[in-house]
């Protein structure tokens, strides 16, 4: 599978009149990289908070009959939670839809409670359902996110459009830059991940033109307790990458790397998406069982303190692959090699 990642010089320039970028507060950074790359500015927009908590957002540039894509990640910290910044933005595309925008796209690298897909206990709620339905109902168009929990149930639960961006192709030249020609295995930490592991190898297998192994551990998690001992995979004497979609405290990716090592593998990457890294995770992917870490910056790594997990970080930025789909959707152009399948 080929993946057509622009590089930032090579990106057509959008002058289109009817093109508006906007990005939230906690997200300014990514929405000026993403900018840069499509040669178009970032319009104008006011947010404001009130003493009680409260708080408001409006364009300041005109959007009537404009092509609008919001740009806001949405995981907490550290001035505001995640439920902070869903809300200003929903707020915040309602407003656009007021004001006369004909097209609102949401971008939203980190989808919030984007893990609650499903029911797993008596009465549990389905969390994405809700969220999609707020999205909906507030009247937005589109909703882009990146490397999403579960590709399936995240395009169910919407009824406005729903793209899953994937990650791969960001991750595969900090990948090849650090494996070489030795021996390489695609190890998901979960059944549930297979499909994103078989993307990336399958991807990660067209660039460098071998074949990649494959490997799954088992994990079984009840009442935040993991467990499970099966491994599956022949990764003796290989670079093993350990592929899922984000880090919280890192337990899961740990867990993995164990038992690919203790099945013989040489060296462990670990390559996901979204680096949480919540309270924990500094010491828990300090194990040396991990060798290197590779995450994009849809999650600023803001709680990481430097250290030793710090040190085998490496952080690829998103923006070339969401810019990438933002020119694609303002032009009706196919996103089919962006995609998770």
């Amino acid at each position: 599978m080929e993946h057509q990642i622009r590089s930032p010089s090579a990106v057509e320039q959008i002058a289109d009149r009817d093109l508006r970028l906007f990005a939230l507060k906690g997200t300014d950074d990514l929405g000026r990289d993403i900018s840069k790359l499509l040669a178009h500015p970032l319009s104008a927009h006011e947010e404001r908070d009130f003493e009680d908590g409260e708080h408001k957002a409006r364009p300041l540039a005109s959007v009537g009959g404009a092509d609008v894509y919001v740009i806001h990640s949405l995981h907490g910290g550290p001035d505001q939670t995640a439920n902070d910044k869903l809300c200003r933005l929903l707020f915040f595309v309602g407003a656009l839809k007021d004001a006369g925008a004909r097209r609102v796209t949401a971008v939203v690298p980190y989808l919030c409670y984007a893990r609650k897909d499903r029911r797993t206990k008596a009465n549990d709620p389905v969390t994405t359902r809700y969220v999609a339905a707020l999205f909906e109902a507030i009247g937005c168009d589109a909703v882009v996110t990146l490397e999403v929990h579960n590709e399936a149930a995240f395009e169910n639960a919407f009824r406005c459009r729903a793209v899953a961006l994937t990650a791969a192709p960001l991750l595969i030249d900090t990948i090849k830059a650090i494996v070489g020609n030795e021996p390489l295995c695609v190890i998901s930490p979960d059944l549930g991940g297979g499909k994103r592991a078989d993307l990336l190898r399958e991807a990660l297998e067209t660039t460098i033109g071998r074949p990649i192994g494959k490997a799954f551990a088992e994990k079984h998690r009840s009442a935040g307790v993991v467990s499970g001992d099966l491994f599956v995979g022949d990764v003796a004497g290989a670079i093993c990458i350990i592929v899922d979609d984000l880090i919280s405290t890192g337990g899961t990716l740990v867990r993995a790397a164990r038992a690919a090592r203790a099945h013989g593998a040489r060296r462990v990457l670990a390559c996901v998406a979204h680096g949480l890294f919540m309270p924990g995770a500094e010491t828990a992917l300090a194990d040396p069982a991990i060798d290197r870490i590779i995450a994009t910056d849809s999650v600023p790594a803001f709680r990481l303190p430097a250290g030793p997990v710090r040190d085998k970080l490496d952080i690829v930025p998103a923006a070339p692959l969401l810019a990438e789909a933002i020119r694609r959707l303002h032009g009706d152009k196919p996103l089919t090699d962006l995609l998770v399948f």
